[in-house]
Parts: C-alpha cells; structure tokens; sequence
C-alpha cells in the first residue's frame, strides 16, 4: 500500500463528505479513476479524489443532476477537457430555471387574483339543511 493512497475516512473528513456519500459516488463511478481496492478490499483513493470531489459539488450547486455530472466526467476521463459538455449542460439548465420562473410567475397570477377577490365565509360549517357543497366557496368557485 503507498503512502499517497488514502482511506475513505480520511477523504470524507477532509472533503467534508459523509462516508455514506464518497461510497456512493464510487459505487456509481464517478470516483473511477482515483480509487482502487486494497487486498483486504479497502478503498483506497488518490489525492486527484479531493479535485474531483470539489467538481462534484460545485457542479451539484449549480444545479446539474449526477448523471450530467457524470457524463461531464466520462468525457474528461477520455483525455478531454469536457468545457464544452459543461457549458451545453449549463445552457440547458438556464432554459429549465427560465421555465420554472415562467410557471411560477403565472401560479402567483393566479394566487393574486384569488385573493383579490376573497370574500370572507362564516367560521362555522352551515347545518346539514344549509350545506354547500363545497369545502372553500372562493377556492373551489373559481
């Protein structure tokens, strides 16, 4: 075993993932690259972990999904730097957070104009005689 090579413990404390989280990462192959198994069956990682560990991350943070994220790694795992694969996924998530805020912006149309018109309903459910068929007169009125 060589002394550059670390256990998933110490990549987790100083990355500041959960064990749980870097084991995934490798089960899934995102960490190909920077581990291998010991004898006993031991991951052991490279310090390279640490760069790509923080790729991950900042590109999570950004929004992309690990798959993107992995497609992104499988390009760079080719000998190849995959800004272009980050930029087309980072383009597509602009155009999904646009649509978002499209949809979103029409729901809090809607919202604002059912509030403009509440009318305010007795507290009390009207006697089975009296009832209304309805649980909220200016939800289910609209």
């Amino acid at each position: 075993m060589s002394a550059t090579l670390l256990k998933i413990g110490e990549v987790a404390t100083s990355s500041g993932l959960p064990v749980k989280t870097v084991r995934y990462y490798e089960e899934i192959g995102l960490l190909a690259p920077t581990v291998e198994r010991s004898d006993t069956g031991y991951r052991l990682f490279t310090p390279q972990i640490f760069d790509r560990l923080a790729f991950i991350k900042r590109a999570q943070h950004l929004g992309l999904s690990l798959n993107e994220i992995q497609q992104i790694l499988a390009v760079y795992d080719q000998g190849q730097l995959p800004c272009g694969e980050v930029r087309s996924h980072l383009e597509k998530k602009v155009e999904q957070i646009a649509e978002q805020i499209r949809s979103l912006q029409l729901l809090q149309n809607e919202l604002q104009g059912l509030l403009s018109g509440w009318q305010d309903q007795p507290d009390t459910v009207p006697q089975a005689r009296d009832r209304i068929p309805v649980i909220c007169p200016n939800l289910q009125t609209k």
